[in-house]
């Protein structure tokens, strides 16, 4: 842990050549990993990260130094190598620590540490039974990951807090084949829970039904068609195209530097009218929550886009200096040994009114994209490609037959303004994000949106 006196001298240490402002983040962290492969127990791994890091602010730029020395003597270590980068402009000076306690509003009920290995093994044996639902399904692969970390802040503004962050996830692979060629449907729900998660979140026959399904529909399908075309993309995983397309361009990662589509937009339309675009670092249990963000601030609910007009960024500290307004508790790191920036959370476009079947019914020719799949975007211009790993034929309003190989490819800001159906039952997906500090927990959700117009890659 971190002692207050400890981290006090450590903070007037790094900020004694001139830094304005000087932060510790230190970390302990347990993880296991458990897999099946093809019915056999072929990784059972554990591992304990413990390190920390010091930033020291110059202006709006900063210098960020790490080590896993947690002692005494390592922390002032490394925070002589931070303040020996730093020279040219008078020094802040620490105020005294005054500890905070943020109130915990995601619940642990059964530590991942208190669950046995053969009951965690028992749990992925039963998904892959479950993915074993049809004689085409010819390898599945199953695992499991849970992980505990404690993290400990202190500041030059007299910050000194904690937090404890507990998830697990259960992640299934199928594969189906028809001896020619093979497909593959994944699967993969987590929350910020302990292994009570079996019993609120995660149906582990359900996740192996539902990874062999699309396996087993990719094999059937036909290759898409291309063309420029309306498309239908469902809830859950459909928040992809948010998170990729628009998401990452309202980050002050991107914004604060000018390379953001989104620059200087803030009372501006972006959007149609029927969409409103929400980061929530507070959903109670969700993937992608904190009580405090990686800076020590608490976590709020962050409109970003109202009825179509842009309302907010995602803002770090650092971000809010450069970009002159104040961090939005948005600010996030994989761990001690990268310094943090403004993150997505639980981003979802708001659920609407609009009538699902109605939708598909008056759309005529199209795609109907079930599940998305991978992708990326440039954050600059906003220009993304995504795969389409379930997804539809429609014709005439009806949806005909399954396709592969579709992607979808166009511009963020394009895209929020040709939506013109948004349905009304909002559903989120897990999944890692990876950027500048490096690769978190995030959750994506939307309800059925229609897109009006839309380039889909195929054949």
């Amino acid at each position: 842990m971190l002692e207050q006196n400890v981290a006090q001298e450590v903070l007037a240490q790094a900020v004694r050549t001139g830094g304005s402002f000087a932060e510790i983040f230190l970390e302990d962290r347990t993880n296991h990993l458990l897999q099946i492969r093809s019915g056999k127990v072929d990784t059972v791994n554990s591992l304990r990260m413990h390190g920390a890091g010091v930033r020291v602010f110059t202006g709006t730029n900063a210098i960020y130094v790490y080590t896993n020395d947690t002692s005494r003597e390592g922390l002032l270590s490394c925070a002589r190598k931070a303040a020996d980068a730093v020279k040219g402009q008078a020094a802040c000076k620490p105020a005294p620590l005054a500890k905070t306690i943020t109130p915990n509003v995601h619940p642990i009920i059964i530590h991942p540490d208190d669950a046995k290995t053969a009951l965690k093994i028992a749990k992925l044996r039963q998904a892959e039974k479950a993915a074993r639902k049809d004689a085409r399904i010819a390898q599945v692969i199953a695992a499991y990951n849970d992980s505990a970390q404690r993290v400990w802040i202190a500041n030059t503004e007299g910050l000194f807090t904690g937090d404890t962050r507990v998830y697990a996830r259960l992640i299934l692979t199928a594969v189906a084949s028809s001896g020619s060629e093979n497909q593959t449907g994944n699967e993969s729900p987590g929350a910020m829970m302990g292994f009570e998660i079996f019993d609120q979140r995660i149906d582990p026959d359900g996740v192996g039904r539902t990874a062999a399904d699309i396996a087993l529909t990719n094999l059937e399908a036909d290759v898409c068609p291309a063309g420029v075309m309306p498309v239908v993309i469902d809830n859950g995983f459909g928040g992809v195209i948010f998170h990729e397309a628009c998401g990452h361009s309202l980050e002050a990662t991107s914004v604060a530097f000018g390379a953001s589509e989104f620059c200087g937009k803030i009372g501006q339309r972006v959007a149609a009218d029927c969409v409103t675009a929400v980061d929530d670092g507070t959903m109670p249990n969700e993937w992608g929550s904190l009580n405090i963000d990686d800076e020590g601030m608490p976590t709020g609910r962050l409109t970003l886009i109202e009825n179509g007009i842009l309302r907010n960024y995602m803002i770090d500290k650092l971000g809010g200096l450069r970009m002159n307004m104040p961090a939005t508790g948005s600010s996030r790191r994989e761990s001690y040994a990268f310094a943090p920036t403004s993150r997505m959370r639980n981003t979802y476009i708001a659920a609407g009114t609009d009538s699902e079947e109605e939708m598909i019914r008056t759309m005529g020719d199209g795609l109907y994209a079930k599940r998305m799949g991978g992708g990326s975007v440039n954050p600059a211009t906003g220009e993304f490609n995504f795969a389409v790993m379930e997804g539809y034929l429609v014709k005439d309003g009806k949806i005909v037959r399954p396709v592969r190989g579709a992607s979808l490819i166009g511009r963020g800001s394009e895209v929020l303004t040709r939506i013109d159906r948004v349905g009304g039952d909002m559903r989120m997906s897990q999944g890692m994000c990876g950027s500048l500090s490096g690769s978190v927990p995030t959750n994506v959700g939307q309800p059925m949106i229609r897109v009006s117009s839309l380039t889909v890659g195929g054949r």
